[in-house]
């Protein structure tokens, strides 16, 4: 009884403030209306929906948040601590949910990168035509708040036969020292037919308790290209709800990384649309959780047109009391023949008190596929950890050594010589530190 009450009451504490900024003549207030409207009609889930069964969010956010507070303001920040070394970029940075102009910089030619708000104001005839078309704010209340108050974001639109070499990176800075934050953002990704591009988004936090809500909507036409990178590095009571849709269209390819290094609660949604003919769409997740760290990774791929091509690869080391959770769901329409569908979760737990919970699913409409999916869960090999002792290893050396190739699987599949670099540091860095 009492966690209805509380589901109703943040609810309402939510649509209201949500009800006051629209009354500030907001340009896109239809669209931001209609997802309040879902929003209240859902309400945030409780402990027995069953798509957040294991993901206690409305609970740690009634607990950690005032909805009704003004969020830390941060108008200065030195990113150079948390930026990828080396990385030849197009940056845009984000403190506390609001774009920062003069920490950001775009130089590539033949890209559009605006802000939302600048491509709301401006009347982008493209980010309008798209802009929540995709993110389905009617089944997910989380979803539906970020369409109903996301504060900014970007739009990204490479134009047809377009090859952007340099990647688009997202620092988004949550600095919760002079009191709590709650960001809401949206991106907009278009890529255009024959085109390509690479966008990284990246988490850092310091403080005390933060909350961010992304929702990433990205179109990938025909023949078109598109690597799509989440590194997740938080610190401290950090807890974070993203959804990424993408829509691949014929013989369009897309690659996609999410990364959670750290955090306190973290929730990645993934869907895919499989809308075309000889697609290919590859999903990579490592998460490596210690402490009281939940990460849960859902993951839906729906293929609807034959002879398309999915594979998801996902990973996890658990430690001290730390949670993981995967839920991989693949579906296979009636016309979708000629399908390939792979999908494995594979986790590591390194002490008793750590768990996991995974769940892969498959549904198929069609007769001439080839789908499979698996998972496992277990512990290091002691005889192995015991070989490299004998070779005058050391225990902890070991350890660390055997999770690093473990995780390795998966940072095999990084394209991007400077990111790859980056990510096998922080990787190795936190398999000694924490395991």
């Amino acid at each position: 009884m009492s966690v209805t009450v509380s589901k109703k009451n943040i609810t309402q504490e939510i649509a209201s403030g949500i009800e006051k900024n629209l009354a500030a003549n907001i340009s896109d207030s239809a669209l931001r209306k209609e997802a309040l409207e879902a929003f209240r009609a859902l309400g945030l889930p409780a402990n027995k929906s069953e798509e957040y069964k294991f993901t206690p969010i409305t609970r740690a956010l009634e607990k950690n948040f005032e909805f009704s507070g003004p969020n830390a303001i941060v108008k200065e920040f030195d990113i150079t601590p948390i930026a990828i070394p080396g990385l030849d970029a197009d940056v845009l940075v984000f403190l506390n949910g609001v774009f920062s102009k003069t920490a950001s910089s775009i130089t590539s030619k033949n890209l559009t990168v605006l802000t939302i708000q600048e491509a709301i104001a401006s009347k982008n005839e493209v980010a309008l035509k798209h802009l929540g078309k995709y993110a389905d704010f009617k089944t997910d209340a989380l979803v539906a708040w970020n369409t109903a108050a996301f504060q900014d974001g970007v739009f990204v639109h490479v134009a047809d036969n377009t090859i952007i070499e340099k990647p688009v990176v997202l620092y988004h800075i949550h600095d919760a020292s002079a009191g709590q934050v709650i960001s809401l953002n949206r991106n907009l990704i278009i890529v255009g037919k024959s085109s390509s591009v690479t966008v990284l988004e990246k988490f850092d936090s310091t403080g005390s308790a933060n909350f961010s809500n992304t929702v990433t909507e990205a179109i990938v036409a025909e023949n078109a290209g598109l690597e799509l990178y989440s590194i997740q590095n938080d610190n401290g009571p950090r807890y974070q709800f993203g959804l990424t849709q993408i829509h691949q269209s014929n013989f369009s390819r897309v690659n996609t990384y999410t990364f959670t290094l750290s955090g306190k609660l973290v929730r990645n949604n993934l869907h895919f649309v499989l809308n075309g003919e000889g697609i290919e769409s590859h999903m990579y997740g490592l998460y490596l959780l210690a402490k009281d760290t939940l990460a849960d990774n859902h993951t839906v791929v729906d293929h609807k047109k034959p002879n398309s091509f999915s594979n998801e690869l996902y990973k996890g080391i658990m430690g001290d009391s730390s949670k993981g959770v995967f839920n991989g769901k693949i579906y296979v329409r009636p016309d979708a023949q000629k399908t390939n569908a792979f999908q494995a979760n594979r986790n590591i737990l390194l002490t008793d008190k750590a768990t996991v919970n995974t769940k892969p699913q498959l549904e198929i409409w069609a007769d001439d596929v080839k789908c499979s999916h698996g998972c496992t869960t277990g512990q290091l090999d002691e005889e192995a950890l015991f070989y490299l002792q004998t070779r005058g290893i050391g225990k902890d050396t070991a350890l660390a050594m055997m999770l690093y190739a473990f995780a390795g699987e998966v940072l095999e599949y990084v394209k991007h010589p400077v990111i790859k670099e980056y990510l096998d540091n922080v990787i190795s860095e936190r398999l000694h530190k924490n395991f």
